[in-house]
């Protein structure tokens, strides 16, 4: 996975989940074999389509850092969170990523501001949001297209205490 690496003027403080939650209680899931918090996540096209997967959660600045680097492959139905509180600008690279990414860069409300499809592995060129997000979501390398996600679209997750 891609190692967070924040724009030099914006500070590093990471607690809370930023997306829309989706409602009522969810069920706990394992932790992920990198000891990560695990959470489902869904995305809804504009055209209506419910795409589901099960994502870690990446709260801490080291996790954040670490991110999925070093994975030699990323499940379709799995994917990483980085969630933002507050909210803002965030960029990406994928130094000690083996595997291409889509990274999603999620508005504070679940909207998908914009997608950087297909990153190249280990590339240390930043890929950066538009705009201040809430979170940043990364699948595996071309699902965005496969499965028609766009900006626009809305990202729901659920938000633990343990993801936290």
């Amino acid at each position: 996975m891609s190692r967070l690496a924040l724009l030099a003027a914006l500070p590093l403080s990471l607690t809370a989940a930023a997306c829309q939650p989706t409602g009522g209680a969810s069920p706990q899931l394992e932790r992920s074999a990198a000891g990560l918090q695990q959470v489902p996540l869904t995305v809804r096209t504009a055209a209506g389509a419910v795409h589901n997967f099960t994502v870690e959660v990446a709260s801490t600045p080291e996790e954040q850092q670490m991110g999925l680097m070093n994975r030699p492959s990323l499940a379709p139905d799995r994917g990483m969170i980085f969630p933002h509180e507050p909210p803002r600008m965030a960029s990406f690279w994928m130094k000690n990523t083996l595997i291409p990414l889509d990274i999603i860069f999620v508005r504070p409300d679940g909207t998908i501001v914009n997608i950087a499809e297909n990153t190249v592995p280990l590339s240390l060129e930043p890929v950066a949001s538009l705009e201040a997000v809430g979170a940043v979501l990364e699948l595996a390398g071309g699902r965005t297209a496969e499965l028609g996600i766009k900006a626009g679209d809305k990202v729901e997750w659920v938000h633990t205490a343990a993801a936290q």
